[in-house]
């Protein structure tokens, strides 16, 4: 198994212990699509993890940490979901998604 697909495994674990049920991996080994928008890649030793324009990183070696914040950031846009979500949504899913967040 290699590095990145254990860091990705370990990662995804913990947010689902989480709450964070509707995170899957996307089959590169590498990535983890959280929510349209919200996605971790691991690289390098790191989990970059990107939600629109914003980029972030998180050391590999600390999945629980990584996952806390990524959960805490999932909770935060279901919440008040962002104006570039219905743009992304249109263009990754097509226009039937207008009410569907």
């Amino acid at each position: 198994m290699s590095e990145a697909r254990a860091a990705t495994e370990k990662l995804h674990a913990e947010l689902h212990g989480l709450g964070v049920t509707t995170a899957y991996e996307v089959g590169d080994d590498e990535t983890i699509s959280v929510w349209i928008g919200l996605v971790v890649r691991y690289r390098d030793g790191f989990y970059r993890w990107q939600e629109g324009p914003v980029k972030r990183r998180h050391l590999g070696t600390d999945p629980v940490g990584c996952a806390m914040r990524v959960a805490r950031r999932y909770q935060e846009l279901q919440a008040d979901i962002p104006l570039w979500w219905d743009d992304l949504a249109r263009e990754l899913r097509g226009a039937p998604v207008q009410d569907y967040p």
